[in-house]
């Protein structure tokens, strides 16, 4: 029955990956532009028509679409993404280069989101109605409807600027003599950017797992573990949270996603090379190759998460497998 359901999600997970590759593929395509008149900047007013010509031909733009997306399946199969033309590197390392601080605001976001979502998630549901949950919940639907980029500027207002408690943008401040300093100094950097991005994920998780408790605490095994006089928080670790969590999994694999595309303009309040700003500078410059290498690794991230979430379903809930 278990090894039905990997190779049902596997097969779903290759299906889903072949249309988002696709897609990717043609969607940097459809921007209005031209890689080689961006590229050549003020320079495109007087070059001759054969150097463009040539340019054109170098990065395979004057190929048809056709070749083109051919030779795009020929090096995913072969394990290259391509040559970027703004970084003028391969688009593996100039990823490589800027992936680890995503994953760096990405990984405690995920995890300081998920566990405030689950603290205050469950003490509003099971006080619904009350003073507690009103109050709880009209901050998070506060948090919610701000956009991303101004709850990064206000923190850098009020820490960074006015209190002068962290510091403006940037990763490092240049001082550091050793391993641990560095680390030190780069984990103060990150401080506002990861609270902009956790205020930001943790309202949306919080109003799922709110409602989800809510729902719970009036079934009839919440009755009986009471009734047996177990206590409160018992009975909320042991029994509640367990099928409560459930909507959170699939939550917490979509947030992905949107915490790396969300991390785009944090970034660039704070300074951070990131895979945000990669994403930005790839659509300023037409540069399809790091474009399609960048939604790769986003796609990748999105749907990876959503197969290990079906799979953590399973696990804590067995009905799911077994209707599988």
């Amino acid at each position: 029955m278990v090894n039905n359901l990997l190779f049902q999600k596997a097969v779903r997970f290759l299906i889903a990956l072949f249309i988002i590759l696709t897609i990717n593929f043609f969607l940097p395509r459809l921007m209005p532009g031209d890689p080689a008149v961006t590229l050549l900047g003020q320079d495109a007013a007087v070059i001759t028509g054969s150097d463009f010509t040539e340019l054109r031909s170098k990065y395979g733009l004057d190929k048809p679409l056709s070749e083109q997306y051919l030779a795009y399946w020929q090096d995913l199969a072969q394990g290259e993404l391509g040559y970027s033309y703004h970084y003028r590197q391969p688009v593996t390392q100039a990823i490589k280069q800027h992936l680890g601080w995503t994953l760096a605001l990405l990984i405690p976001v995920v995890v300081l989101s998920s566990l405030l979502a689950i603290i205050l998630g469950t003490i509003a549901g099971w006080k619904a109605g009350s003073r507690v949950d009103s109050a709880i919940t009209c901050s998070s639907l506060f948090m919610y409807s701000l956009p991303q980029f101004l709850i990064a500027m206000l923190l850098l207002k009020v820490f960074a600027f006015e209190l002068r408690l962290f510091p403006l943008g940037g990763l490092v401040s240049g001082n550091s003599n050793s391993t641990f300093t560095y680390l030190l100094d780069t984990a103060w950097h990150l401080v506002l950017p990861v609270l902009a991005l956790t205020v930001s994920a943790t309202s949306s998780k919080f109003l799922v797992l709110r409602n989800s408790v809510a729902k719970e605490r009036y079934e009839d095994y919440i009755t009986y573990a009471t009734a047996k006089g177990l206590s409160t928080w018992r009975i909320l670790a042991v029994h509640l949270l367990r099928n409560a969590c459930l909507p959170l999994l699939s939550l917490i694999a979509l947030n992905i996603g949107f915490i790396v595309s969300g991390a785009l303009v944090v970034e660039i309040v704070f300074s951070i090379s990131g895979m945000g700003t990669v994403i930005y500078e790839a659509a300023i410059y037409r540069d399809y190759p790091l474009l399609q290498g960048c939604f790769l690794i986003l796609t990748v991230f999105v749907v990876l998460s959503n197969t290990l979430a079906d799979l953590a379903y399973g696990i804590a809930d067995p009905r799911i497998s077994r209707s599988h």
